[in-house]
């Protein structure tokens, strides 16, 4: 039974996904306080358990402060040596600074990786990190040997909610077809939607939207891209899409950013629905329910790569034993331990 640990910001993600599995995932405790001069005092959960176990580590790297807390925790978590170590980090957030337009550029997405490269081996080899709709996939190459990066798509949280032969999708730009066409095709790559491709031209702060590829008139359209943060180029591309002709025009992004309160442009632009998911955990609670807004919740994807790959360890059932004996020995109640270890064996191939 793999325990899984998690960010204080992404406690309410963590039980939403311990509650689908909750015979197989374990929700562990951890100590998240500061010293009087605002550096982080951490505890981990129990070390001698953990050292048994297969940990999972649920994370929201969401701001500079939160990214050396967490560092540090996954730090301790890996040189402890569990059984096995996985991180699951939904938003990845130095992803739109994957390059530098000039030399004087800080690249942060290569800075940020950089730093989880720091993270030790732990288990059989490199460190798995599970990333949701990464903007740019060349961010996977900024990785150093400890980490083994695997992405994730978030976007096919949105699949129920589409009706086929009623919905057309739409991309702002050439980057998000790209990255998502293939979630709309069939195995032989054939489109399920009709397909709009918008260009975006940008002058100076401003920018503008064209369509340069199919025809939205008179069809309920989604436009879909990894994330929004001023909400700028969508709201551009509803009006593109709109003036063509379009019934409907609504958005998805997995990664609501929107920071400084640019959600609240989406209350008035004209969008049908707006759904983001809750990788970006203080925006989706703000946003839930309001106007057109919609947060579709990653879980169960969260909850496949926590699950991802495990197998049956006997050295790992043995030592779990040995500890249910030693507290056996001591008097404790062994039930509740003995029956999670019985089910797990039943439930490891």
């Amino acid at each position: 039974m793999p325990v899984l640990l998690y960010s204080p910001k992404m406690e309410t993600l963590a039980r939403q996904v311990q509650a689908l599995d909750p015979e197989r995932i374990e929700l562990g405790i951890m100590e998240w306080q500061r010293f009087p001069d605002g550096f982080p005092d951490l505890r981990t959960f129990d070390p001698d358990l953990l050292r048994a176990r297969d940990v999972a580590f649920l994370a929201c790297l969401d701001t500079p402060d939160r990214v050396f807390e967490e560092v540090s925790m996954m730090q301790k978590l890996a040189a402890l040596r569990p059984n096995s170590f996985r991180i699951a980090l939904p938003y990845f957030p130095t992803g739109t600074m994957e390059r530098g337009d000039e030399e004087s550029q800080v690249v942060t997405a290569k800075t940020l990786a950089s730093i989880m490269s720091t993270i030790a081996p732990s288990g059989s080899g490199p460190v798995p990190l599970y990333v949701w709709d990464l903007h740019a996939l060349q961010n996977l190459e900024f990785f150093g040997q400890n980490i083994a990066p695997r992405g994730k798509w978030g976007v096919k949280t949105l699949l129920s909610k589409l009706r086929p032969g009623e919905t057309a999708i739409a991309f702002p730009d050439e980057g998000a077809y790209k990255r998502f066409k293939r979630v709309f095709c069939d195995k032989d790559l054939k489109p399920l939607y009709p397909f709009v491709l918008c260009y975006k031209e940008r002058y100076g702060a401003g920018r503008k939207v064209r369509i340069i590829e199919g025809d939205p008139r008179g069809k309920d359209v989604v436009i879909i891209d990894d994330l929004i943060h001023s909400g700028g180029t969508i709201i551009k591309c509803l009006e593109a899409l709109k003036a063509a002709g379009a019934e409907r025009v609504s958005a998805y992004a997995t990664h609501g950013v929107m920071e400084e309160g640019a959600w609240r442009k989406f209350l008035t632009a004209g969008f049908d629905k707006v759904w983001i998911t809750d990788t970006c955990p203080d925006t989706a609670k703000t946003v839930d329910g309001q106007g057109p807004f919609e947060v579709l919740s990653i879980a169960e994807s969260v909850r496949e790569a926590i699950m991802d790959g495990l197998r049956f360890n006997p050295t790992s059932a043995v030592a779990t034993l040995a500890a249910i004996l030693q507290d056996h020995l001591a008097g404790k109640d062994i039930g509740p331990a003995l029956a999670r270890l019985i089910d797990e064996l039943k439930n490891r191939r």
